[in-house]
This record gives structure tokens, C-alpha cells and sequence, in this order.
């Protein structure tokens, strides 16, 4: 699968509001990054905002583009610092450890603008109510349950299993509108039904709602996660950069 053009002048639009910089920020940066000579390196054309009173430090790429939004100390610092470094979330660390910098994670960027629709082998019962989607997350580990965060994303479509004669919840694909622009993607899978197909089957509902919407998708994965990485690759989504961040004191 492949984006159009558009989409992904989309995608940029939305982070740019994201992150608080000019919409047509990025547009931009990619010009500056063209017509700089060929050792300046992937800084030429980043995109740098100072917030003084920010609580994060957060790096983007998209589409070879680069933006870094932060306080005016985190920027001087990452002053010469490569995009494949601040990437790193090891790197943001240690820039900001003397400001109390800890933890928010990496994420790899997938969007897809069109998707195959993934078809299942039976009938399928999707519930919508949250009551299910509670019950899914109590099966689930903690650490899965926050990073997917359901209870954010307001497009839920839950999968349901036939279990005498209770129906038991085995897979939620779900979706938030993201600046208005962009369905951020989640799914949650239930350990007893993972590596069945169950979780790529419940994001194709999710996609395929969010499509009908007119939205362009999106798909954010912590770059240690395997599981979802591998759903957004199967599904059909395209790799559009990576998102690091910190959070200050």
C-alpha cells in the first residue's frame, strides 16, 4: 500500500497542530532540507519550537522531516544531534535527566489512507457498549491495558465470543479523531486469543469505520511492542517516522 500525496500533506497538518507549530511548518522544513548542501546533515530542516513552560520534550519524523518542541534548554542541547539519535528515546533521556526527564516511550508512525478489508471465517458479533470493553481490559495486563488506552479513543468495536451462553469479549479495534484530521488507531487482544488473526480482524472494523468517516489513519506503536507492530504491517499501513518524547520534573 502506498499514500497519496495528499495524505500525507494531511498527516503533517494534523502533527503540526499536534505540536503547536505553523500548519504549514513541515512544508516548509522539507524545502530548507532540499536546497541545503549535502554534508549539513538531517538538521538543516528541523522544525524547532521553544514552550518555556513545557512539561515534555516530544521529537517527530514524518516523512523525513523533523519537528522538536520543547523548552529553550532541550533545544540548544539537541543542537547537532541527528534525527536518528533524538529518535532514541535513550537520548531524550539523558538530554533532560538533569530536568527530571522520565519516560514516555518511542513510537513507530504507521498511516494508511485505503486498507483491504480483512474478512472473517464466520459471523461476527461486535459489540459497541463499554461494559464489554471493560470486561476485555480486566483480562488483559496492566501494561497492554495503558498503552492502548480504550477508554480514550471513542470508536470502540468489540468482538464477541459465544461461551455458554455468555458472550465473552476477545478483541476490541477502536479509534479516536486526532486534530480532526486523523482515526488514531488501538487494539486490545486477549491473551488466550492472541496470534489467532483476532486483533488484525477487530483494527479492520475500527479502519474500515473511521474510513467511511473520511479520516486518514493512524497507527502508534511503542517500538518494543512486536505484537502491534506486526498488526499495523499485516494490515497494510505504510511506516511514516517516529515520535519520542519525555516528560519534565
Amino acid at each position: 500500500m502506498t499514500l497519496e500525496p495528499t495524505s500525507a500533506d494531511i498527516i503533517q497538518l494534523a502533527w503540526a497542530r499536534h505540536l503547536g507549530i505553523d500548519d504549514h511548518a513541515f512544508a516548509a522544513a522539507a524545502a530548507r532540507l532540499a536546497s541545503a548542501p549535502a554534508d549539513a546533515g538531517d538538521t538543516a530542516g528541523r522544525i524547532t519550537l521553544a514552550v518555556d513552560d513545557a512539561k515534555t520534550v516530544e521529537f517527530v519524523r514524518l516523512f523525513g522531516v523533523s519537528a522538536l518542541v520543547g523548552p529553550q534548554w532541550a533545544l540548544d542541547t539537541a543542537v547537532g544531534i541527528p534525527d536518528e539519535e533524538l529518535a532514541q528515546h535513550v537520548t531524550l533521556l539523558t538530554l533532560t535527566r538533569s530536568h527530571g526527564g522520565h519516560g514516555l516511550g518511542s513510537a513507530a508512525l504507521f498511516f494508511a489512507d485505503d486498507l483491504p478489508l480483512v474478512q472473517a471465517a464466520g459471523e461476527l458479533t461486535i459489540s459497541r457498549g463499554n461494559p464489554e470493553v471493560l470486561e476485555l481490559e480486566g483480562l488483559c495486563p496492566p501494561d497492554d491495558v495503558n498503552e492502548v488506552g480504550l477508554s480514550g479513543l471513542e470508536h470502540r468495536f468489540t468482538i464477541m465470543h459465544p461461551d455458554e451462553g455468555h458472550a465473552e469479549p476477545v478483541a476490541c479495534g477502536a479509534y479516536g479523531e486526532w486534530e480532526g484530521l486523523l482515526a488514531d488507531m488501538g487494539v486490545l487482544v486477549a491473551p488466550q486469543w492472541r496470534r489467532r488473526g483476532i486483533g488484525s480482524l477487530a483494527a479492520s472494523v475500527a479502519a474500515h469505520d473511521a474510513l467511511a468517516a473520511g479520516l486518514t489513519l493512524q497507527w502508534q506503536a511503542d517500538v518494543s511492542n512486536t505484537g502491534s507492530l506486526a498488526i499495523a504491517r499485516s494490515l497494510g499501513f505504510v511506516t511514516g517516522g517516529i515520535h519520542a518524547s519525555v516528560r519534565l520534573g
